[in-house]
């Protein structure tokens, strides 16, 4: 780890920043061991070599760990859900978040410390790839980090176990006609492979429904993006709503009534959700901004 300024040093003399370099599996191996009752990692790729060594060094810990991650990248052979279930068995109680367009790759140890960096949960990120990022440790500044992603962790939504062995079932078949392919592209291989990628993209389609409604999605993100952003006109929280809800957020569809067409479906939800909320008395509407009421 490189040097810092000296305005990153506090009154105690102690580093709050620091920063680091490739090949960093030595700090993360320091922050895993700094775990004590509770780790939260985000990271849209994962593979098994880096869960491994979480699990060997957590393994006799009774802490809790959250995973936040992005599982479109099981189709791509980017993470390995088979990995995460073995963490679950290593490291009881481990929860798996799901939420499409993660991109932050961000990991903390209870409030001791936090790691931003470019890294995925990954073997190339670990050892490989030329990565970079900082190491934090001031609690007050690990505190804010730690609640964003709790923020961006209840957009998502948790997955069973069960739910992980099966797209790891998936996953291996992916992997198994992938390699068939390599050797033949007969057409019956490619069709093989495009219904197993099917199986996935509704796998994924059925653990973002579980337990929540669409309007409750939909109401969730609204609540988040007021928090985030301050008052904002419907039109403004469109664009916003569909960068994080992409799969849910589909153009392509209609609202379709009596062969009349009223136009984009999911922006009726939104509609939908705005006006559960103002019920409820969360947020208000003045006639141009949304916006979160005092309670």
């Amino acid at each position: 780890m490189d040097e810092v300024p000296n305005d990153a040093v506090n009154a105690k003399g102690e580093c709050m920043i620091e920063l680091i370099p490739a090949r960093w599996e030595s700090v993360f191996d320091h922050l895993i061991n700094n775990i004590h009752q509770w780790g939260l990692f985000a990271s849209p790729y994962i593979s098994a070599s880096p869960v491994q060594r979480i699990a060997q060094t957590l393994g006799n810990r009774n802490i809790q760990l959250d995973i936040l991650t992005d599982l479109e990248a099981v189709w791509r052979g980017a993470t390995d859900p088979a990995a995460l279930v073995a963490l679950m068995d290593a490291v009881p109680p481990t929860r798996i978040w799901y939420l499409p367009r993660l991109h932050a790759k961000v990991y903390i140890a209870d409030e001791r410390e936090a790691i931003i960096t470019s890294a995925n949960l990954t073997d190339h990120g670990l050892t490989i790839n030329y990565e970079y990022g900082i190491r934090l440790t001031e609690p007050s500044i690990v505190r804010r980090i730690r609640d964003d992603l709790l923020e961006y962790k209840q957009l998502g939504n948790v997955v069973p176990r069960s739910e992980l062995e099966r797209l790891a079932e998936i996953a291996a078949d992916i992997r198994a006609l992938r390699r068939k392919m390599e050797r033949a592209t007969r057409e019956t291989l490619r069709k093989n492979l495009q219904h197993r990628l099917s199986d996935v993209q509704t796998r994924l389609m059925e653990i973002r429904a579980e337990g929540k409604t669409t309007n409750r999605i939909f109401a969730d993100t609204i609540v988040y993006l007021l928090r985030k952003h301050g008052p904002l006109t419907t039109a403004q929280m469109h664009p916003l709503i569909q960068r994080i809800h992409p799969d849910l957020c589909d153009d392509t569809i209609d609202r379709v009534i009596k062969g009349v067409h009223f136009g984009k479906l999911w922006k009726h939800y939104v509609r939908n959700a705005q006006q559960t909320l103002k019920r409820q008395g969360m947020i208000s509407y003045d006639g141009h901004y949304w916006r979160l009421t005092s309670r």
